[in-house]
């Protein structure tokens, strides 16, 4: 593992910020860390800039204890949310900047900074001013400032939260461009699951400053190991075993022996729906979200979301039978219903 931490413990007062968080990093790997606000994500990104220090564990870089070197001597690129841009700089000057303090020729300098105004897209900006950029434009830039010194990892702290929807989803295809183009290990923090599904190449999901789970988009999308992660991974139709069997009893045989509370995760565009004057269920409400249509469907047990695309199968107040292949249900630990933390 390229980059590896080991038991980051973080304590402020009586609150426990990090509580024992091992984490890893592969070479060329993109990693985003994915929670809701006060999960301890920034903090741990943090942690590993050497912007905050450890209250225990270790952190490692190629094998090399990370933890007592200062932030400056890391090698890391940091991109924020603020841009963090210098205001009286040129678009140049602010990319050019860290070479200039570790003593570069202007020549090598002018060159780098024209290579990575090429790579943002931005080579017609070199000479504007920050302040006479859009917030889209400036975060290329804080990027392309980031990538300048050829950093050892690049951290992103929400580097995107403060765009509009469509500035955001095409600058998140770009920052993913760049990071393949030039292989470069990525730690991004993030608290928009489409961010992270759409980004990463493994999602480390955190709450109450503990790893919840780790593993690939694919992994915490379709087998998400605990209700916190099925419901903030997306929406999710969460059923007891006895709803279960009342109302899809072909999935119960699909629930693994545990000593656990358990609960069947079936999302939506995974129940099939028919028209049906005997069905047991009732369309309440469909909803037109251009690629997709979400129906409400209350059910004996309740509610469900049901998501389909193409042509509509029904109409709000029909009747539809419900079907849910077994393949398509995923048994999950209940480990309580999902919860904010204090922002970090």
């Amino acid at each position: 593992m390229y980059l590896t931490v080991r038991d980051a413990t973080k304590i402020y007062g009586n609150f426990t910020a990090l509580d024992r968080v091992s984490i890893g990093i592969d070479q060329g790997e993109f990693v985003c860390l994915l929670g809701p606000s006060g999960c301890g994500k920034t903090t741990l990104l943090r942690l590993i800039a050497g912007l905050t220090d450890l209250d225990g564990g270790e952190i490692t870089l190629e094998g090399a204890d990370l933890s007592q070197l200062p932030a400056r001597k890391r090698g890391f690129g940091i991109v924020f949310q603020s841009y963090s841009l210098f205001p009286n700089m040129t678009v140049a000057e602010n990319i050019g900047y860290g070479l200039k303090i570790r003593g570069a020729a202007k020549t090598e300098i002018s060159v780098r900074v024209a290579e990575l105004l090429e790579l943002v897209k931005l080579p017609q900006v070199a000479d504007k001013m920050p302040g006479q950029l859009s917030g889209g434009q400036q975060q290329r830039i804080a990027l392309a400032r980031a990538i300048a010194v050829d950093p050892r990892v690049l951290l992103l702290d929400e580097p995107l939260s403060a765009l509009d929807a469509k500035v955001r989803a095409t600058l998140r295809d770009e920052i993913r461009q760049v990071q393949r183009e030039l292989g470069i290990p990525t730690l991004m923090v993030t608290h928009d699951q489409e961010e992270a599904l759409a980004l990463a190449d493994k999602i480390i999901c955190m709450n109450h400053g503990v790893v919840v789970q780790a593993g690939t988009p694919e992994d915490l999308y379709h087998r998400p190991a605990t209700r916190f992660v099925a419901e903030f991974m997306g929406i999710s139709n969460l059923l007891s075993p006895e709803e279960v069997d009342r109302l899809f009893p072909n999935l119960l045989a699909t629930r693994p022996a545990s000593g656990k509370p358990q609960l069947a995760c079936i999302r939506p565009e995974q129940i099939n729906i028919a028209k049906s004057v005997d069905g047991a269920a009732t369309v309440r409400s469909i909803s037109f979200l251009g690629n997709l249509r979400r129906l409400e469907v209350e059910s004996p047990v309740g509610m469900l979301t049901v998501e389909t695309h193409g042509t509509n199968p029904c109409r709000a107040g029909e009747r539809v039978r419900l079907h849910v292949s077994p393949e398509a249900c995923t048994w999950v630990d209940d480990d309580g219903a999902l919860a904010e933390g204090v922002p970090t």
